[in-house]
């Protein structure tokens, strides 16, 4: 058992890098419950042709098929960047309790760039929201999103 986020973002981006490679959009997350990986996730939109194929989603069947059980409390996912509304409305479905992020998402980010989505709703359910400040971990999630993103206009 590992416990440092620095570790989990770490697998996270290993994540996105596994997205680069199969050519989707480089996001990557992994999902902890009592210091263990359960789950991990990336983008697979592309190769599924199936838009919800987000990495949060992924994982969040992922960690439910592992833990027998839809309810992901005493969970925390740790993903490179900014949940999506999709994504967020999925993470308060799944009664997971934190979500750690590393970038922010200005076009679809839903928990501070567009949308501050636990301010907005009076869900039955809220979830810790956070902002991982390790630059070296941040300027390699950036860094793969740009290339990925210059690749394309090439």
């Amino acid at each position: 058992m590992i416990n440092s986020e620095k570790y989990y973002f770490e697998e996270a981006i290993r994540e996105a890098e596994k997205a680069f490679k199969e050519g989707e959009v480089p996001v990557g997350c992994v999902i902890v419950k009592d210091g263990e990986i359960i789950a991990k996730g990336h983008n697979r939109v592309e190769n599924l042709n199936d838009p919800t194929a987000h990495a949060e989603i992924i994982a969040i069947g992922s960690a439910g098929d592992k833990l027998k059980n839809w309810r992901l409390t005493g969970c925390t996912m740790y993903v490179t960047l900014e949940p999506c509304l999709m994504c967020t409305g999925a993470l308060i479905l799944s009664r997971i309790d934190k979500v750690v992020y590393l970038i922010e998402d200005p076009k679809f980010g839903a928990f501070e760039s567009q949308l501050r989505v636990n301010e907005l709703f009076k869900f039955n359910h809220r979830f810790e929201v956070q902002r991982f400040e390790d630059q070296e971990l941040q300027d390699k999630a950036k860094k793969l999103i740009q290339a990925f993103f210059k690749s394309l206009r090439k």
